[in-house]
């Protein structure tokens, strides 16, 4: 990489979308984010105001986007990302997936940028295989309260393999797993947050279903490790990223009471629809073609990001306006 690269990442003041402007600022690159705000938040990256290799646009990039001067990488991040999200903003939730990739695409090819999405585990559904492979083709419900996720995730993918065999674009592709760290909105409705913030409050942990379902946590700075060495591959295809190691949601909730201290319980309610009862990355290829696999253990990553949250306003921690779910 020659220095002074300039890279367009949208979603920037988002949970990842922030880390990775931090991570391309580190290492040379000239950063322009873009985020509507719908559910980023711009504490995340007001840090990068005052440097001269970073701009931020407040803009929607299911509506044109522009950006003047030449564009040598294009990071699609923009999404709503968590249940509650999807749940309350089903139509954007779709729009920023067809939209707003057709958009993208449009301007990778136009500034002839290389492009890599955000994909997620999600498309898989509720796997009958696991762990979960990239040729894995998913259990998905298309008109379930989840498919305006799965499916626009779905739809973006198709849409850049797309452009990638039809128009010759340089496209790469990553399938996010369970991912967390700090500057996760701690009301987001993923089951780490979740678990967090009802210890913090003092209430106790609810669990959905019997708790018996699992998920695979990856500590963020692992999954930006990843996504910045799968940009620079040479691989187009879907690639996961997620940490393999398993653990189910009810063991996780006593991780998370060991962790705070407390002495809460776990209380249990009916599994909502659609809800994944096993999710682990197959992360063979990463390994293969990225010589990338997760270096940072469970127990490191949670204490940092229980740190995190607690040092959040107390009106933030004690607001709880959400529904929570245990399938991210």
């Amino acid at each position: 990489m020659k220095p002074g690269k300039r890279i367009l990442i949208t979603g920037a003041a988002g949970f990842l979308g922030s880390h990775l402007c931090d991570r391309f600022i580190r290492e040379g690159f000239y950063v322009i984010g873009m985020d509507n705000l719908i559910t980023g938040d711009l504490r995340n990256i007001e840090h990068l105001f005052s440097l001269e290799n970073f701009e931020f646009y407040n803009h929607d990039v299911s509506k044109f986007v522009f950006v003047a001067g030449p564009l040598d990488y294009i990071l699609h991040f923009a999404s709503p990302a968590s249940p509650i999200d999807y749940l309350k903003i089903p139509i954007q939730t779709l729009k920023v997936g067809s939209l707003g990739i057709h958009n993208l695409l449009g301007l990778a090819r136009s500034k002839k940028s290389r492009i890599l999405i955000a994909s997620t585990s999600e498309v898989y559904g509720d796997p009958t295989v696991n762990p979960q492979p990239e040729e894995y083709w998913g259990n998905v419900n298309p008109v379930g309260p989840r498919g305006v996720y799965d499916e626009a995730k779905r739809f973006q993918e198709a849409m850049t393999m797309a452009y990638h065999t039809f128009h010759g674009l340089e496209t790469r592709i990553v399938r996010i797993f369970n991912t967390y760290g700090p500057r996760m909105r701690l009301n987001d409705g993923r089951v780490l947050p979740a678990f967090i913030g009802q210890a913090l409050r003092g209430e106790d942990l609810t669990v959905f279903g019997d708790g018996s379902q699992t998920r695979s946590f990856c500590y963020v700075d692992d999954l930006v490790e990843g996504i910045y060495r799968l940009l620079f591959s040479d691989y187009a295809l879907p690639v996961n990223i997620g940490n393999p190691d398993e653990i189910t949601i009810r063991e996780f909730g006593e991780e998370i009471i060991k962790l705070t201290g407390t002495r809460q319980k776990m209380i249990y309610k009916e599994l909502p629809t659609d809800d994944p009862k096993q999710r682990r990355p197959d992360i063979s290829k990463a390994r293969q073609l990225l010589e990338w696999e997760p270096k940072v253990g469970r127990a490191e990553g949670l204490k940092i990001t229980y740190e995190y949250f607690k040092s959040l306003p107390e009106q933030e921690i004690k607001h709880k306006d959400f529904t929570y779910y245990n399938n991210k």
